[in-house]
């Protein structure tokens, strides 16, 4: 345990932590997905693809933590149906909290790696066709290993914005000390209460800390895709 922070801390860090590295997975798949269709394929409705993509950025985030709460709520129909049939609950969960993070974190994953993927010249892609090669092929052998750094620097981004969310977490899954307090979410309980401002300057500095690494990391990376298809 790191000296300087109390269990309480340490508990909201570790639970920051779990919450964005599962925030930043599991939406990667995904995020590879719809940046590769809104960057390569035309078809009708990309452009409310897209709008809905980046809504998470526009809209409050309380807003968006209200629609997953009438959404996936335990009373809710979707969440009362995901409950019985799956046994999968998010309201008042952890992994409600990373759902969240998640879709908040979601338009700055989708947007790194879909510059990543436009950044590929389209001619390298269609004369792996010309020889026969699939289209999962093509995307296998061709664009993903031009297109790594930027996934990895859409995966850290999304990873930093998930530690950072406070917004819509605390409106779907609350504010509960070990079970879905995070670090934004005890700076704002240590503020709240006389003496705590000690506690909330240390979560601050590691909030920091965490942050402007994954930016520093991020920054590298895209310096890497403009090097590796010759546009340094």
């Amino acid at each position: 345990m790191v000296d300087w922070l109390t269990a309480d801390e340490w508990r909201a860090v570790a639970l920051s932590l779990r919450v964005s590295l599962w925030a930043a997975v599991v939406g990667l798949p995904f995020g590879i997905f719809v940046a590769y269709a809104l960057a390569r394929w035309s078809f009708r409705g990309k452009a409310l693809l897209n709008g809905i993509v980046h809504l998470p950025l526009i809209l409050p985030p309380v807003v968006t933590g209200y629609l997953l709460l009438l959404t996936l709520g335990r009373t809710a129909p979707v969440g009362r149906f995901l409950d019985d049939w799956f046994g999968l609950v998010f309201a008042f969960r952890w992994t409600g909290a990373a759902l969240a993070a998640g879709i908040m974190a979601f338009p700055l994953m989708v947007r790194a790696i879909r510059l990543a993927i436009e950044a590929v010249d389209p001619g390298l892609e269609d004369a792996a066709r010309t020889l026969g090669a699939p289209g999962p092929v093509v995307f296998l052998t061709v664009t993903l290993p031009l297109i790594l750094p930027g996934i990895v620097a859409g995966a850290i981004l999304a990873f930093a914005k998930a530690m950072g969310e406070f917004g819509a977490t605390i409106t779907f899954v609350s504010n509960i000390p070990g079970q879905t307090q995070t670090i934004p979410s005890a700076i704002y309980s240590f503020l709240q209460v006389p003496g705590g401002d000690a506690s909330a300057l240390r979560l601050v500095a590691v909030s920091v800390t965490i942050a402007m690494a994954a930016l520093l990391a991020s920054e590298w990376l895209s310096k890497r895709i403009a090097r590796r298809i010759g546009r340094a």
